[in-house]
């Protein structure tokens, strides 16, 4: 799950991150009235959506007057934000922040992430901040810094000096640097994070760090115990589709392709993609339907899968263990029957029960396609489809 820069600064903020004063506005008039607050002076209005490169997209802009900010967030609210990470499609602007100008005199990125080689956390940073990392690691390789945390010690304080000679800081900044990097792990650590970035931590022109951007992502999985985190959720950011799946308790993420996937557990569906795509097609979304999946979750996926218009055929893979194929079956029939389905459908079943639930397909009456392996299953939906959308 994301969330927006203003809360996970404001998070960063109680375990001791450095961060600019700042007020949240959902209007014109709430944003003027931000700027007088911070002094009237320099202010930088920011577009809150969960996206980076707002600012290349004309998100983000350094105003002089409240008038200058009236003005730029009447533009930007009820506007949808195309950056390089959004799509096509974009996001909606429904919340604006207004912050205090910073004297900038040097940019560091810093990256808190899960690197799954070592299974620890991994810090990356480089004294080039203000692009993203991908653009740095392209451009600038050589600027990246790695260091891996012992999840027995957690962060010791001479490896966050370490890296701070490394970024080339000096005097008070090494001290600020160790309290901000130890913060942001403490942060990680206790929240269930997958992801922490401050880019930039700015060194200002008077020495000091201070946080200018930051991200935070969180485990969705570990929401249950987080409820001060879950409460940060902002629906309006999310793909419809997973938002939706979301709520209905399914494990799902919608991608570009036209074959939609309902399967039970997540390495099964990895090979059911990779399947697809050797078969010459392309997967409209990744499902999970979970294990004891009832005929009604069935339904509950099959109805979440459909509110992508691009779908043009599904394709149920089960291999039951927990599960069971009469129960993945009879969901399939009723299914066809509420839904009122017009689109080809292929059932590839395996496991518990698999002869009852092939003879519920079987004897249903209605024109559902059997297959007995995987492969077949993928050729099958492919060669299924009204209007192909070609793998990428």
């Amino acid at each position: 799950m994301d969330i927006h820069e203003h809360q996970a600064k404001s998070i960063l903020a109680e375990f001791g991150v450095p961060v600019p004063k700042g007020h949240l506005a959902f209007s014109p008039e709430q944003a003027a009235h931000a700027a007088r607050m911070l002094g009237g002076g320099r202010v930088v209005v920011k577009a809150q959506i969960h996206s980076g490169g707002r600012g290349a997209a004309g998100g983000v802009k350094l105003c002089t007057s409240e008038a200058e900010v009236r003005s730029y967030a009447a533009t930007l609210l009820g506007k949808t934000l195309v950056t390089k990470q959004t799509g096509a499609g974009g996001k909606l602007i429904e919340r604006l922040w207004i912050e205090e100008a910073t004297d900038i005199a040097q940019e560091i990125y810093l990256g808190f992430v899960l690197d799954r080689k070592s299974e620890r956390i991994m810090i990356v940073a480089s004294g080039h901040g203000g692009m993203e990392i991908e653009d740095l690691a392209e451009k600038d390789p050589g600027s990246l810094v790695r260091m891996i945390i012992d999840p027995a010690a957690g962060l010791v304080e001479f490896q966050a000096r370490d890296l701070a000679f490394r970024l080339g800081l000096k005097g008070k900044q090494i001290g600020q640097f160790v309290t901000t990097l130890r913060a942001c792990y403490r942060a990680y650590r206790d929240l269930d994070a997958m992801m922490v970035e401050i880019n930039p931590l700015a060194v200002t022109g008077a020495g000091d760090l201070v946080a200018l951007d930051a991200k935070m992502s969180f485990d969705t999985n570990a929401l249950y115990r987080r409820p001060q985190v879950a409460a940060l959720r902002d629906p309006g950011q999310e793909d419809p589709r997973e938002s939706s799946a979301h709520d209905n308790g399914l494990a799902y993420v919608g991608l570009e392709g036209d074959i939609g996937c309902i399967i039970n557990g997540a390495g099964l569906a990895m090979a059911t993609m990779d399947m697809i795509h050797l078969a010459g097609g392309a997967p409209a979304n990744f499902l999970d339907i979970g294990g004891g999946a009832s005929p009604e979750r069935v339904v509950t996926a099959f109805r979440t899968v459909l509110t992508d218009p691009n779908v043009g055929v599904i394709l149920v893979n089960i291999f039951a263990g927990i599960n069971r194929c009469d129960w993945i079956a009879r969901g399939v029939v009723q299914a066809y029957q509420e839904v009122g389905l017009t689109l080809p459908v292929i059932v590839r079943l395996s496991g518990t029960n698999v002869e009852e639930g092939r003879e519920i397909i079987r004897t249903s009456g209605l024109p559902l396609m059997s297959a007995d392996t995987l492969a077949e299953a993928a050729k099958l939906a492919v060669r299924s489809r009204p209007s192909p959308i070609a793998a990428q």
